[in-house]
């Protein structure tokens, strides 16, 4: 799930923001000033481990811009964190707010470290020192968190709990993804996944294709593939094929997704129980109506992406496409649903949680669910719209509808 995985994550980010911003007509300065976080905050963490020994991590956290209204993003605890990574995830996260009719600007956070490794008194004693160390710069107005790769709704907790000690009053809206006894939203658990569902439901309709029978697959089963693979497969759709990071599974009949769902780990590993695996790279070139890369970025490169033998993709993980695959799948007809638009569920409904934390009043998982279709549906039109129109691949198109609400809040505001 570490955009690490993608050669020069930042500066191809940078090209379709500064692409987007000239096909919309914007100035240079305009494109200049979205192409790099407004703020980069770097924190060095002692953290004392239960050895009695002091560990010191990194960690970051980006706010790319706040034209729009308070940045927001997730935290994610990994080894391959990186700052290149986490300022280029801040960008996409302005994106997709951008997208989905957001008040928000991207933000994005991240700590060096290996969260398997660590106990449960480690990782909150982790989580408390950097809601230490970034408290001056975030809260419910002005940078709001959330959990993203390796956190979870406990990190949040902790997270929510030391900010409120320093404030000294309660602030359930300083931080989404919480437990829902903590002010956490129904939904939210499944919400990238309903996201991707939803938009995968726009895509056959735009190829007129019905979804039950539909081939699919989906590379990586932790918490969004895993999710994903169940949703399609009570939607009537044939799971040919699910992976992760040891393995993948292929069966053109269809995968027992009930079985494979029961027998996989806490880390979303179940491919090395079965007999007959084959590789991630091998997975991606099977055939199949939707193929949804929900693992690590930089999966479907200029070396494969004319073996793909996919009707559509849909990218719930982040990154998971190059630009160069992304013309060759586009001139080859395949409709790419890209990430900073399918896996938006995630972010629309943290929205959703900080708007019942500053009301008091919480919605049922009927209405979470009714809204979030709402804005996942209306998002892919006009994104979509902005494809035909303007004669662009749909990734493009996406950063065009992200920019341009971007650009008018910061010429509203009158900073350029």
């Amino acid at each position: 799930m570490s955009a690490k995985h993608e050669p020069n994550i930042l500066a191809s980010t940078q090209q379709l923001v500064k692409e987007a911003a000239r096909r919309l007509g914007f100035s240079e300065a305009m494109a200049e000033l979205l192409e790099e976080p407004m703020r980069v905050l770097k924190v060095r963490l002692p953290v004392k481990m239960d050895d009695g020994s002091v560990a010191i991590f990194t960690g970051y956290r980006a706010q790319h811009n706040d034209a729009v209204g308070p940045t927001k993003g997730g935290v994610r605890f990994h080894p391959d964190v990186t700052e290149e990574e986490v300022k280029a995830l801040s960008i996409w996260m302005s994106l997709k707010c951008g997208i989905v009719d957001l008040p928000y600007g991207g933000g994005k956070g991240g700590i060096v470290c290996d969260p398997r490794r660590m106990s449960s008194g480690e990782l909150e004693r982790l989580s408390r020192g950097y809601v230490r160390a970034i408290s001056q710069i975030v809260g419910p107005t002005k940078d709001i968190p959330a959990p993203d790769v390796m956190t979870n709704s406990q990190i949040m907790a902790w997270m929510m709990d030391e900010y409120s000690r320093i404030r000294e009053f309660d602030a359930p809206g300083f931080i989404t993804g919480k437990p829902l006894v903590l002010g956490g939203s129904r939904g939210r658990e499944t919400a990238t996944a309903q996201g991707v569902v939803l938009m995968i439901r726009e895509a056959v309709r735009c190829l007129d294709m019905p979804l039950e029978g539909a081939k699919v697959i989906v590379q990586g089963f932790g918490n969004a593939g895993s999710y994903l693979a169940k949703f399609m497969n009570e939607a009537g759709a044939l799971v040919v094929g699910i992976s992760d990071e040891h393995g993948a599974l292929y069966d053109p009949q269809g995968l027992n997704v009930g079985e494979l769902l029961d027998r996989r780990d806490s880390f979303g590993s179940v491919t090395r129980l079965f007999p007959n695996t084959i590789t991630n790279a091998e997975l991606l070139e099977k055939p199949c109506d939707i193929l949804v890369p929900a693992a690590v970025a930089g999966q479907i490169t200029e070396r494969n992406a004319a073996n793909i033998r996919a009707k559509a993709v849909v990218e719930a993980a982040n990154g998971p496409t190059t630009m160069e695959a992304t013309r060759i799948l586009a001139d080859r007809g395949v409709l790419i649903v890209p990430d900073v638009l399918a896996s938006a569920g995630g972010v629309v409904v943290s929205y959703f949680e900080w708007v019942q934390n500053n009301q008091g009043y919480y919605w049922d998982e009927d209405e979470v669910s009714r809204k979030l279709e709402q804005k996942m549906k209306a998002s892919f039109e006009r994104v979509y719209g902005i494809s035909r129109q303007r004669n662009v691949d749909m990734r493009t198109a996406a950063y065009m509808a992200g920019v341009r609400r971007l650009a008018e809040a910061i010429k509203y505001r009158g900073w350029i």
